[in-house]
């Protein structure tokens, strides 16, 4: 019950406070769409949003988030929602022109998820 109520004042406060987004550092690549953000003594768990990781290529795409991402990397988090109580996002990486999405699916990781916002159908 107390992880339903969190979770949208987490949005809300993602949404309305864009420092607290700008803020985000990536702790740890957990799996192919899921990371450890720390954001002022707090960490959460962020699924990439508009992608889905390929079955059997997991293990790749691990590798490609880390060699993305290096510990600490400062994100921008852009909230899409939440799935099975945890936020989905596109996230970022500071400098970067492409979230890590847009990244796994150019490199054949993932593949887009339909009805994603801003995101053209894969072909």
């Amino acid at each position: 019950m107390g992880r339903r109520l969190w979770l949208p004042l987490l949005l809300t406060l993602l949404l309305l406070w864009p420092a607290a987004a700008r803020a985000a550092e990536v702790l740890q690549v957990r799996e192919a769409d899921l990371l450890l953000i720390g954001d002022h003594n707090r960490t959460y768990s962020v699924r990439l949003a508009c992608a889905e990781p390929i079955v059997g290529r997991e293990a790749e795409a691990v590798d490609l988030l880390r060699h993305q991402l290096r510990r600490r990397q400062r994100v921008n988090l852009m909230p899409m929602g939440s799935r099975d109580g945890l936020l989905l996002a596109r996230v970022r990486p500071l400098g970067m022109e492409s979230d890590l999405a847009q990244q796994l699916v150019a490199a054949g990781l993932a593949r887009t998820v339909e009805g994603c916002p801003g995101v053209a159908p894969a072909a």
